[in-house]
């Protein structure tokens, strides 16, 4: 027989390129993920062929897909819109965050809509998932429940269906491939079965999938290639708050941020997210102060709190919990260049109350105040809000969308707030002082 001809060999999980076989992987340093790769066979002419036509992109008659909306607003708001018919979903979430509670939500939610819906299940039993649907209230009709370790008869008997949910995709296992269930190459070969039946009969589909301990969604990263949407459902142990964010979405924006409450009647929509972060109370403390930041089409008020005290060690720590280590660092670095305000003998802890990340630029302003009051220990006006992006130069860049944001200030009872300089005019709802620099800022309100 003759010998297969092995040029190279790939790994199932990254994606790395090897001339020689390694038991492990020297990119991403995964054992038994290296897989032979034949070259794919050429023409006679030693050069692929086009057999298709090409078309010019202007020549083309598109039309707008229409929407499935899956009865809860705030993941209709982060899907863009709805569910798209043929459309992938990938979601992701630590152990026990309510990833199976919302999606069973959704399913009762379009069921009663009339859909008929499908939940198919390699982790729990059907009476399982009954008796949460009767706690939750979801004892409805055109809800299905399939609890299935064969994927192959789950995904034919799900044709007949308008939507379709896989818990878990590490759970099934694909006969073509090789490994245990959960490995990268049953993940990929169950992802491909599901996604080649969305497409094919033109339903929707969601999948649910593990993370890792360092908050990824586990298996090859092909998996979150595979897929239109990548969604991530995130929250503390001790908080009844959950996030929903977008990682990837072929059909809207991934700015979007869904706000939910998790209770004993199930997942349910948080309608005033900015009471939720910001409580409104003034203990007239020194280092907290209010940033209005965008998340998505919205605008919220996010409470940074800062904690400066003197160190006796050489080096001294900086936290952070709501922003990156690495910005709460260079913002330090800036206060003491530019404004003469060092933090070298104090350690320096940062916190966004209510679990909320911060990822708008314009939360500069907010936090280096937050800073300064910190190290300064004055406290700051509980009627004032920031906003604001902050350069090394020191100067207080604008921030876009600043009418929406003033709009939510004033509604939320402030009467002044910190804007930059060149920001275009406006009329805005409330008192706003212009400011060219950090430095002015400091002058103003921590003399």
């Amino acid at each position: 027989m003759a010998k297969k001809d092995i040029s190279r060999y790939k790994c199932a999980d990254c994606g790395h390129i090897s001339l020689t076989m390694v038991g492990k992987c020297p990119s991403c340093g995964e054992w038994g993920t290296m897989e032979p790769e034949a070259p794919l066979p050429l023409s006679k002419k030693g050069a692929v062929t086009a057999h298709k036509k090409v078309s010019p992109i202007r020549g083309l008659d598109v039309q707008e897909q229409s929407r499935i909306p899956s009865g809860i607003e705030e993941l209709d708001r982060v899907l863009g819109g709805g569910w798209v018919a043929g459309g992938v979903t990938l979601l992701g979430g630590e152990p026990g965050v309510g990833k199976s509670t919302l999606l069973l939500q959704v399913c009762a939610e379009m069921a009663k809509k009339g859909h008929k819906v499908l939940y198919i299940s390699g982790e729990e039993s059907s009476g399982q998932l009954a008796l949460r649907g009767r706690r939750l209230g979801l004892m409805v009709d055109g809800l299905d429940l399939l609890c299935e370790s064969d994927l192959v008869s789950s995904l034919e008997a799900a044709e007949g269906y308008e939507f379709m949910v896989v818990d878990s995709v590490q759970a099934f296992r694909a006969d073509e491939e090789q490994g245990w269930a959960g490995s990268p190459n049953q993940v990929r070969g169950v992802a491909s079965m599901a996604v080649e039946v969305a497409k094919r009969c033109q339903i929707p589909a969601v999948l649910v999938g593990h993370i890792t301990k360092q908050g990824q969604i586990a298996g090859p990263k092909l998996l979150e290639h595979l897929v239109d949407v990548v969604l991530l459902f995130s929250g503390e142990q001790n908080s009844p708050n959950r996030l929903l964010r977008a990682e990837k979405n072929r059909y809207g924006s991934t700015e979007e941020l869904g706000i939910f409450e998790m209770s004993d009647k199930g997942l349910s929509a948080v309608m005033d997210p900015s009471r939720l972060y910001w409580n409104g109370t003034d203990l007239g403390s020194s280092g907290v102060s209010i940033a209005m930041v965008l998340e998505g089409s919205r605008s919220l008020a996010a409470e940074i709190q800062a904690l400066s005290c003197t160190t006796p060690f050489p080096y001294p720590r900086r936290t952070a919990r709501g922003i990156e280590t690495n910005r709460l660092q260079l913002l330090l670095a800036v206060l003491e260049r530019r404004c003469g305000l060092s933090s070298r003998t104090s350690d320096v802890y940062l916190n966004v109350t209510g679990g909320l990340s911060l990822r708008d630029p314009s939360a500069d302003l907010g936090i280096c105040v937050s800073l300064a009051s910190a190290l300064k220990d004055l406290p700051l006006p509980a009627d004032v809000c920031f906003i604001g992006e902050v350069g090394l130069a020191g100067e207080v860049r604008p921030a876009g969308r600043t009418l929406m944001r003033l709009k939510e200030a004033a509604r939320l009872g402030f009467k002044r707030a910190v804007i930059s300089k060149r920001t275009p005019k406006d009329d805005w709802p409330l008192e706003t002082i212009k400011v060219a620099s950090l430095h002015e800022v400091l002058t103003l309100f921590l003399k």
